[in-house]
């Protein structure tokens, strides 16, 4: 029987974020949602490609359960990201939150038209902040059921 993340094992995150600050607020409030979670960064999404894929220094990467992906950061931004996993077989199944600091309505419907599945502005306000990724913390890991990466998917 599947069950939610938080009762069976060690969640795995991908924070995808070019800015160290939020990188730092973001493991924070995690730390302060006591919420058992292995939260791994890259800060750009070439990178985040090459963990999703497992290359190059990323060869022993886990498969996150969760992926949280900021909008603008160099190299390749977060919209690129995002096609690049929605077309991957191999990758299309993983959730992806969208945290970023854009209210733009463009950016939210491209990111719902690329199947992001959820979009989340980032609070200014540290307590705020805390607060929203509790939530979403709560919602992605003790609510919701994922896939175990370990399993083989199903065939369609």
């Amino acid at each position: 029987m599947t069950r939610p993340l938080a009762d069976s094992r060690v969640a795995e995150i991908l924070l995808v974020e070019d800015n160290e600050d939020d990188v730092f607020l973001t493991r924070e409030a995690f730390d302060a949602a006591r919420l058992r979670v292995n939260l791994h960064h890259v800060d750009n999404g070439e990178k985040c490609m090459q963990f999703l894929r497992k290359q190059g220094p990323y060869s022993k990467a886990p498969t996150p359960d969760l992926i949280l992906l900021d909008l603008h950061m160099p190299i390749m931004d977060g919209r690129e990201v995002l096609a690049e996993i929605v077309k991957d077989d191999k990758l299309k199944h993983l959730p992806v939150v969208v945290l970023t600091t854009s209210y733009e309505a463009k950016d939210i419907e491209q990111m719902y038209s690329l199947r992001c599945n959820s979009y989340i502005t980032k609070p200014i306000d540290f307590n705020n902040f805390v607060q929203a990724i509790s939530q979403l913390a709560g919602y992605w890991l003790t609510l919701v059921v994922l896939p175990d990466p370990a399993r083989p998917a199903a065939p369609p």
